[in-house]
């Protein structure tokens, strides 16, 4: 892959052509030479760039009313996964300022200014672009580390385990693969995975490895401990959703009682509902939002052609993330979350809103519910309601997406974040492994940065009854997702 402005270390363009003879020349093989070009420009966009558009749009606009005629330009920028501002000039500077240090050759700067998290994505990339990992340092102890998938298949899985079995081998450790989650560790099912193990699994959605809601007790804690006595496991890397934090916090509260669970453990967050603490993100969720609005973009064509109220069913458990963040992304009236509840006083102002836009000329209508917003209040029920109430205006119809928001392969960026997390939690274990410590964390994105959480925090940083963070960053959004919902624009007061 070549960037169109490459440049050797001298300062020389690097073109396609010339790489095409210089493999052709090396390696005896016809190369073939693929200039992507305007495609590149093209398609839908989406989830995470129609949001970004959307939030940008309304900070740009808000700005603007609070700013003076003499006040310096401003551009909105994403840092951190939050919108803000930063004085234009500065930020002409800084791009400069990359040219400039590219200009002088130094690049270690050019890295700098570009960001910590590319210089990081470029050495992952190096070490995975090898064919063979670092032989191991001589004086280096070779450590056994577990890798296994917990809770719901989550796309992403696949390419984290790969990250996290490279970068394991690339450290001089020895990674084993646990199949089916902790049933594999119950039943002392898991081998030893090498460089060639993983080849293929960065763009494969699914779980390799298999992954269930399995949750220990009792004998299976015996029989765990067992196998990382007799497998010599010294730690232990889960990749999932909620079970298997419940999981790894059960094994971390037994160690009193199984001095095997006494071994450093991290979790990566995995889980398509976005429900996980001490992250904004899950690996996964990018792309169950992608699947959702490309079937609701198709909806919304049925719709228009023939006058209909369409009902859709999203998935994420108790967490309201993917309805919300769907409904913005395709337009939907009204979205309904198990955060903010359901009323029968709601229904009825949507039935009459509803009501209303089909009389002055509406031709679809967009409600978007979590599977759990209300246990009354049920997807079959709006639809009742909404039918009986609308008569002759339209007809409605429901959509329950199901199970195909967990499949297909993963986004890029789902897969970025897969590989950024595993290589941070990869270091994190050959910092305890190195050490001694027995230490055991959560890892999350928050505020765009990376931090580990304290497992033993994991029951203080949930609310355990709905099985979702006890802060959700997301639901800060409401306000503007309520505005662009509104069929009318909001009345605004003649001040003179």
């Amino acid at each position: 892959v070549l960037a169109e402005g490459a440049r050797d270390r001298h300062g020389n363009p690097i073109g396609s052509t010339y790489v095409q003879e210089v493999l052709e020349k090396a390696m005896g093989e016809e190369v073939r030479v693929t200039v992507l070009g305007h495609v590149q420009r093209g398609g839908a966009p989406s989830g995470f760039d129609r949001n970004l558009g959307t939030l940008m749009g309304y900070a740009a606009v808000e700005t603007l009313l609070e700013c003076e005629p003499e006040d310096e330009p401003k551009m909105i920028a994403l840092r951190g996964n939050r919108i803000v501002t930063q004085p234009l000039m500065y930020c002409v500077e800084q791009t400069l300022a990359v040219a400039q240090a590219i200009a002088e050759k130094n690049f270690e700067k050019a890295m700098e200014l570009r960001s910590p998290s590319f210089r990081e994505a470029f050495w992952t990339l190096r070490t995975f672009g090898r064919v063979f990992p670092n032989p191991p340092k001589g004086d280096r102890e070779r450590c056994r580390i577990a890798i296994l998938n917990s809770g719901a298949p989550s796309p992403g899985m696949n390419t984290a385990t790969r990250a996290a079995v490279r970068l394991v081998l690339d450290k001089g450790h020895i990674p084993f693969g646990v199949q089916n989650g902790f049933e594999g560790l119950i039943e002392n099912d898991l081998q030893e995975l090498n460089w060639h193990s993983v080849n293929g699994w960065a763009s494969m959605g699914g779980a390799e490895l298999g992954t269930n809601r399995v949750l220990p007790s009792g004998r299976d804690l015996y029989a765990i401990a067992r196998t990382l006595e007799n497998q010599q496991i010294k730690a232990l890397f889960i990749i999932g959703g909620w079970s298997g934090y419940e999981a790894a916090y059960k094994l971390y509260s037994e160690r009193n009682n199984y001095p095997a669970f006494d071994i450093p453990i991290i979790i990566l967050p995995a889980s398509i509902s976005n429900n996980l603490p001490g992250s904004e993100l899950s690996v996964g969720a990018d792309t169950a939002l992608n699947n959702i609005i490309g079937v609701v973009d198709k909806i919304k064509q049925s719709a228009v052609a023939s006058r209909r109220v369409f009902v859709v069913e999203v998935m994420g458990y108790y967490s309201g993330y993917l309805a919300l963040m769907s409904g913005m992304a395709t337009g939907a009236e009204r979205v309904y979350i198990h955060e903010e509840g359901v009323s029968l006083k709601d229904l009825q102002y949507d039935v009459e809103r509803l009501n209303k836009g089909f009389q002055e000329g509406r031709r679809l209508g967009l409600m978007i519910r979590n599977e759990n917003a209300n246990r009354v209040y049920t997807t079959q029920f709006m639809v009742s309601l909404f039918e009986a109430e609308g008569g002759d205006l339209y007809d409605v119809r429901q959509s329950i997406l199901g199970h195909m928001q967990q499949g297909g392969d993963p986004s890029p960026f789902d897969r970025i974040m897969a590989t950024r997390l595993a290589n941070k939690c990869v270091d994190y274990l050959e910092e305890k492994l190195r050490t001694g410590s027995t230490e055991s964390a959560f890892i999350g994105q928050s505020g765009g940065k990376l931090e580990f959480h304290p497992l033993e925090n994991f029951p203080r940083m949930v609310d355990e009854a709905y099985e979702r963070p006890k802060h959700q960053w997301w639901m800060d959004l409401r306000p503007i997702a309520r505005l662009l919902a509104q069929t009318e624009s909001p009345q605004v007061e003649n001040s003179s």
